[in-house]
């Protein structure tokens, strides 16, 4: 499907179909060359049986009204691998697992697709460039991103290890225990979270994103900051930077 081509498209130089693939919400919006949002975003939520043939389905619905795009970029929660999913821990891995999602979607929209986990296109547009800069996102579960002097690092499901009496990070702080837990005891898990983090990773500067940001309540350090949850759609437009193509070398 090719949409009618847009007369501003000159001036914003290619457009970006956006997409945000979540557990409980799917996200697009269109933008512009500079990473500004010119239409949407169109929000849904995520099928309850969120198969892929399903998800691509809501996926094109989002698409259809947001008008002429040139490209389109996902995130994606799961290991994904040369625009194939390997991993989806929060949609059923055993359903996508080898699922060509970067493939699927250009038959259906007729434009070229990059696919990467979600933190790390969140990553993408909130980080500096500069130093060992660390991303999570809390929602569904918690997403890990680290990036080098803007370089992804190979990514790491960091959300699916153990921390603590054999739970993972995503049972840990994820949107299933903020509602078993409650707030108050949910920031005590947060703060310890972090701690591990920090330790691990060492990084510059740690950004947090997601919906659950904003259920952030304790005191942060300076070189850890709240960010847009927006961003996991406005990094789209990064991955088709010419210093990311050594992430889509294999095919996406």
């Amino acid at each position: 499907m090719d949409i009618n081509p847009d007369p501003q498209q000159g001036k914003r130089g290619k457009l970006t179909l956006a997409i945000d693939v979540g557990g409980t919400r799917l996200k697009a919006g269109l933008l512009d060359a500079t990473g500004t949002m010119v239409a949407g975003p169109n929000r849904v939520d995520t099928p309850s049986r969120p198969v892929p043939q399903t998800v691509v389905e809501a996926l094109v619905n989002l698409a259809s009204p947001l008008g002429h795009f040139d490209r389109i970029s996902v995130g994606f929660p799961g290991v994904v691998r040369a625009g194939q999913v390997l991993t989806a821990p929060n949609l059923g891995t055993a359903d996508w697992h080898h699922f060509p999602l970067a493939a699927a979607l250009t038959d259906k929209l007729g434009k070229p697709v990059r696919v990467l986990n979600d933190a790390e296109v969140q990553g993408l547009g909130v980080i500096t460039g500069k130093g060992l800069e660390c991303v999570i996102t809390l929602g569904t579960g918690m997403g890990f991103a680290l990036f080098q002097d803007s370089r992804p690092s190979p990514h790491l499901e960091l959300s699916h290890h153990p921390i603590h009496k054999g739970k993972t990070y995503d049972q840990f702080i994820g949107v299933a225990a903020f509602k078993s837990v409650g707030r108050a005891r949910w920031n005590r898990r947060l703060h310890r979270v972090l701690a591990n983090i920090t330790t691990l990773v060492g990084f510059d500067t740690l950004y947090i994103g997601g919906g659950n940001a904003k259920q952030v309540d304790i005191e942060l350090p300076s070189n850890v900051k709240i960010v847009s949850n927006e961003a996991g759609i406005t990094g789209g437009v990064r991955l088709w930077d010419r210093a990311l193509d050594f992430a889509f070398a294999a095919g996406g």
